[in-house]
């Protein structure tokens, strides 16, 4: 990404100065899926489909159930998942991805193909950077 005259982040088809509410998405949308839990969460609900509170928890692993809580509740407030409360006892929570949600899960299967092409270009040069004088 360039960054034009202005001092704001280029468009990075067009390269003029990006809409500054678009850049602010940008920002935030990956600050917040740059966190290990949100993009392993998304990777759980795109493997395993709709599934319950304790259940993506079990699959995430090593997530508390306070910050299974509050990055399912982000997720819902950005329009990536879906929470499904059925009125049973005792109450049965389900979380599935959106239409959003899914789209998002694609763009970083382009990340994974990425890091399966590169992997062994990365840990030669990570090598060669920890080993040098």
């Amino acid at each position: 990404m360039t960054v034009p005259t202005t001092g704001r982040i280029a468009h990075p088809v067009t390269n003029e100065p990006a809409d500054a509410r678009v850049e602010a998405l940008v920002n935030e949308v990956i600050g917040r899926i740059a966190d290990k839990w949100t993009m392993l969460i998304l990777e759980v609900l795109t493997e395993h489909g709709e599934q319950r509170f304790g259940r993506i928890g079990d699959l995430v692993g090593g997530i508390s159930q306070k910050m299974l809580t509050q990055t399912l509740r982000q997720m819902e407030r950005d329009g990536l998942v879906i929470r499904t409360v059925h009125p049973v006892i005792p109450p049965k929570v389900e979380y599935r991805l959106t239409d959003l949600g899914l789209t998002l899960a694609e763009a970083f299967c382009g990340v994974w193909t990425w890091a399966e092409k590169n992997l062994e270009r990365i840990e030669t040069a990570r090598h060669a950077f920890d080993t040098r004088d």
